[in-house]
C-alpha cells in the first residue's frame, strides 16, 4: 500500500491495494492511521461492485441508514446519488457534515463513482482541526464550551444536495433536530475540531437565532477559507472515504445537462462531545 498526500489541507491517494480483498488487520490498522492523518482517502481505480463496496465498508465501521432516501433493493445500506442528464434543477452545493441533525451522526462517509459528467461534479472538503486551531482566541473562548442546535428543515437554500433526493410520493417527513457541541472532540484522535455547519446548525443553546447569527456566520466565512480546503476531481471507479467529525464536504453541481451516478454508504457513529 502506498500512501501519497494530496498536497493540500487534507487528503491522500492510496494505491497499490485491491479493496476487492479482505485487509489483514496489519493492513486495516495502517488504512486507519492513514484515514486518521488525512482525514480523506482517495482510492483510484477501484471500481467495487455493490457487495464488494459493502464488504470493505464494513472493515472500517458499521453501516448506517440515511433517514431520507431508501437504498438500493438488493443492497439497502447503499444509496445511489444520481443527476440525470434531462434534470433541469440544479441543485447547488453547499459546505456540510452529513446528516448532523441525528443525534448520533455518521462518523464516516463513502463514495464510489460509477458514472461521471465529462466535466464538472467535483468535491470539495475542508479541514475542521485546522479551521478550529486557527479560529482566533476571542472567538474560541466564547464557543468552545457551547451546544448548537442543528436542524433537518432549514430554509431550501440550506438543503444539501441529499436531503433532495428524498423518494417521490413519501409522506411529509420527520423533521430532525440535534444538540451538539459547537467544538467536538474527536473519539479516535482526542484532537478538537469545529462542528457546526451553514446547512444545518440553527443556533446556540440558550440563544436565539437572531443572537446566534453574528458568532456563526463569523464561523461559516472563517470555516472554508482557501488554507483549509481541498477540492477533488472524481474519475470513474474511484472511491473515497472521508471523516464526518472533523471535516466538512461541498459537492460542486456544475454540470447541468450531464449525468453523474455515485454510490454511497454511511458508516453509524457514536454522540459528539
Amino acid at each position: 500500500m502506498r500512501v501519497t498526500p494530496s498536497g493540500g489541507a487534507l487528503g491522500a491517494f492510496v494505491t497499490d491495494i485491491d479493496l476487492s480483498e479482505t485487509p489483514s488487520e496489519q493492513l486495516r490498522q495502517a488504512l486507519r492511521a492513514a484515514w486518521h492523518e488525512h482525514l480523506v482517502l482517495v482510492f483510484p481505480d477501484q471500481p467495487l461492485n455493490e457487495a464488494a463496496f459493502l464488504a470493505f465498508a464494513k472493515t472500517i465501521g458499521e453501516p448506517g441508514r440515511y433517514p431520507f432516501v431508501t437504498g438500493l433493493a438488493d443492497f439497502p445500506d447503499i444509496i445511489e446519488v444520481k443527476k440525470l442528464e434531462h434534470e433541469k434543477n440544479n441543485f447547488g452545493g453547499i459546505w456540510h457534515s452529513d446528516t448532523l441533525y441525528l443525534d448520533e451522526p455518521p462518523m464516516a462517509s463513502m463514495l464510489v463513482a460509477r458514472e461521471i459528467p465529462p466535466v464538472g461534479g467535483d468535491t470539495e472538503f475542508a479541514n475542521m482541526y485546522s479551521a478550529w486551531e486557527q479560529l482566533p482566541p476571542e472567538l474560541q473562548q466564547i464557543i468552545e464550551h457551547l451546544t448548537v442546535v442543528n436542524r433537518s428543515d432549514l430554509a431550501d437554500v440550506s438543503k444539501t444536495r441529499s436531503d433532495r433526493l428524498a423518494d417521490p410520493g413519501q409522506p411529509t417527513r420527520q423533521a430532525y433536530r440535534s444538540e451538539h457541541p459547537a467544538v467536538r472532540t474527536h473519539p479516535e484522535t482526542g484532537r478538537k475540531a469545529l462542528y457546526v455547519n451553514i446547512a444545518h446548525t440553527s443556533h446556540f443553546v440558550g440563544m436565539t437565532e437572531a443572537e446566534s447569527r453574528p458568532i456563526l456566520e463569523a464561523i461559516f466565512e472563517h470555516q472554508i477559507q482557501p488554507q483549509f480546503v481541498w477540492r477533488l476531481t472524481w474519475k470513474p471507479g474511484m472511491l473515497t472515504l472521508w471523516d464526518n467529525r472533523c471535516l466538512l464536504h461541498n459537492p460542486i453541481n456544475d454540470y447541468d445537462g450531464h449525468r453523474r451516478l455515485m454510490h454511497r454508504i454511511t458508516l453509524a457513529g457514536d454522540r459528539p462531545y
